[in-house]
């Protein structure tokens, strides 16, 4: 994930995206809940800066614009062809100059934002697509990016620390999506999702869920709190500590 390229949603996932919404409906109940966190968060305290990681569509991106009517965001995705979708899908407000799409790297466009510069940071279904290493350094990025007391939101994918039931739930899972796509006929796309999947299971990318939650606490994140969590699907809240 250290290059455009590299983004896994760049080919025919990235093309009908929609489709998770089958495969994972979670997903956009995260993306929801996402949205109300950020409009629970300090409201009437005036204008809020965020940023997201990952916007895709805009599933989430419409979400937290929805909830939260003093909200600008800059949404960053590397994907262009899912960024194409989100403009198309929220026109409305890119007109209105809520949100910003922006082609680039997600590590590289956090490096790039000035210290303490975002109110929020959010982010959904993303994240656990990043290398370890990579994760980490993107979660630094986000503490130093935010103002003091500033929020982290992220539904995402967190693996279960038990092998033997992660390995149960995998299982579900991609049964699921073989009845799923098979009755759809779209037997392509559940290749892809498979290979995807793998991906994301593999040694070096894989977000174990205590491990992530000490990411964050060791990045100086407190309190890290976890409002969610059904099967690997989980929303965290993590804040910068400060006024």
């Amino acid at each position: 994930m250290s290059a455009l390229q590299d983004n896994p949603f760049a080919g025919p996932i990235g093309a009908e995206y929609d489709v998770l919404r089958l495969l994972c409906p979670n997903a956009a109940m995260l993306a929801r809940m996402v949205g109300e966190r950020v409009a629970q968060w300090r409201p009437g305290a005036g204008p809020l800066e965020g940023f997201e990681i990952g916007c895709g569509t805009g599933i989430s991106t419409l979400a937290a614009l929805m909830a939260r009517d003093d909200l600008r965001l800059a949404a960053v995705d590397s994907a262009g062809e899912m960024l194409a979708q989100a403009r198309v899908n929220l026109a409305d407000y890119v007109s209105a100059g809520r949100v910003a799409f922006i082609e680039a790297d997600a590590l590289a466009a956090l490096r790039a934002l000035p210290d303490a510069s975002k109110d929020v940071v959010i982010s959904n279904y993303a994240i656990h697509n990043f290398p370890d290493d990579y994760r980490k350094a993107a979660i630094t990025e986000i503490f130093r990016a935010l103002k003091p007391g500033g929020l982290f939101v992220n539904g995402d994918r967190y693996a279960m620390d038990d092998p033997a039931a992660h390995l149960s739930d995998t299982q579900a899972l991609v049964r699921g999506w073989f009845k799923i796509l098979a009755d759809m006929k779209r037997l392509d796309l559940l290749e892809d999702w498979i290979v995807h999947l793998l991906s994301d299971e593999s040694p070096r990318r894989i977000m174990y869920f205590e491990p992530a939650l000490q990411q964050l606490r060791t990045a100086g994140f407190a309190p890290v709190t976890v409002e969610f969590r059904d099967g690997v699907d989980t929303l965290v809240t993590a804040v910068k500590p400060g006024v």
